[in-house]
């Protein structure tokens, strides 16, 4: 169930690579960054492969908490910490409400 989670994630993640740099391609872990207006590499988002869950971690939330605004409750539930997001066998992915934070994130982070 791990790898169906985690595949769909990465999936939503892998429509953005020509706009990020692609940092990990593994079979548990997929890392997107970015570099920050003088040059230094930045994380974009990732998606991990955890002992129980999948973790999807999405930086810019983290630097701007206005990119969460209007999530649905669901979405917020599956929150760990400001900028991570945790997905158990049993938890539903909103795939469409995922890609539009996502789509929002990586407009936020190209402007940066």
């Amino acid at each position: 169930m791990a790898d169906a989670v985690f595949s769909t994630l990465k999936n939503i993640l892998a429509a953005h690579e020509t706009d990020f740099h692609v940092k990990r391609d593994e079979a548990d872990n997929y890392y997107l960054e970015t570099s920050k207006a003088d040059g230094t590499p930045e994380m974009f988002a990732a998606v991990q492969i955890k002992k129980s869950y999948v973790s999807f971690h999405l930086f810019p939330v983290y630097l701007d908490a206005s990119l969460l605004d209007g999530i649905s409750d669901s979405l917020r539930k599956r929150m760990q910490g400001k900028s991570c997001f945790n997905f158990g066998p049993k938890h539903i992915i909103l795939v469409d409400e995922v890609k539009a934070l996502v789509a929002h994130c990586a407009a936020f982070s190209k402007k940066r």
